[in-house]
């Protein structure tokens, strides 16, 4: 239970650096909007890079690194929702016992 709870404690540390982050790259362009949760509109095509890069190289690669902070950010957040589940049923075990 002590693990898990420490778990947890450095998963949503981290989890804060990934928003400050965004936040970061939110204020660089305001282009990118404010949302932390969505990614940008920049839909990927498997094997060719975006023909808009030709146009704004800086927006679009600012843009891809926002993506790719953003999808850390889902990762931490299901992993944070396992180890939740863990440390909960362990609590739950501790007192039924």
């Amino acid at each position: 239970m002590f693990f898990g709870t420490i778990t947890m404690v450095i998963l949503y540390l981290i989890f804060r650096y990934i928003l400050a982050w965004i936040t970061y790259f939110n204020n660089l362009d305001p282009r990118l909007g404010d949302s932390t949760w969505r990614w940008s509109y920049d839909y990927h095509v498997v094997g060719e890079r975006d023909i808009s890069d030709l146009d704004d190289k800086d927006f679009v690669r600012l843009r891809r690194k926002k993506n790719k902070i953003i999808t850390l950010m889902y990762s931490v957040v299901m992993i944070m929702f396992i180890a939740s589940m863990s440390l909960l049923s362990k609590i739950l075990l501790f007192f039924t016992s």
